[in-house]
């Protein structure tokens, strides 16, 4: 069955999440420029998102948990030992171990939430991106299958 011409539209296709890891006190302001950067850089916008995630660690920090309330999108939390299945896959940092319990926290996050949400493993888009107080990195979620099941 051949799509509809609405559903020929490829970037509103792709879901992606955003792993999201920020010092203390980062504001919503730096987050949400580096998101819309992120999202930006790969032809996407905040249509595209389909959650955020950060580590356990900021669970209560202000400027994610406003992020998520502007988004309309829940601020899903992994612990630091949730996040080892993927840290062979990222550099991590001696500086961001020491301050949270996990070598990475923005790449590992984003595949978290990204295989949780989807059917089938996660890939990240490209390289994290950061400014003086956030990284960002985006996970695709797998695309739906023909048979119209997958993310929902």
């Amino acid at each position: 069955m051949m799509p509809s011409p609405a559903d020929t539209r490829p970037a509103a296709a792709i879901q992606v999440v955003a792993g999201l890891g920020c010092r203390s006190g980062c504001s919503v302001e730096d987050l949400s420029t580096l998101l819309l950067h992120s999202l930006q850089a790969h032809g996407l916008t905040v249509d595209n998102l389909a959650g955020l995630a950060s580590i356990t660690h900021k669970r209560g920090e202000p400027g994610l948990l406003i992020l998520a309330e502007r988004l309309g999108l829940q601020l899903n939390c992994f612990s630091a030992a949730e996040l080892l299945t993927y840290q062979h896959l990222v550099h991590g940092s001696p500086h961001t171990l020491a301050a949270t319990g996990s070598p990475a926290v923005a790449e590992p996050c984003a595949l978290a939430l990204a295989e949780q949400l989807g059917s089938h493993p996660a890939r990240l888009l490209g390289d994290k991106t950061r400014n003086a107080s956030a990284t960002c990195a985006l996970a695709a979620l797998q695309a739906p299958s023909p048979s119209g099941r997958g993310l929902g």
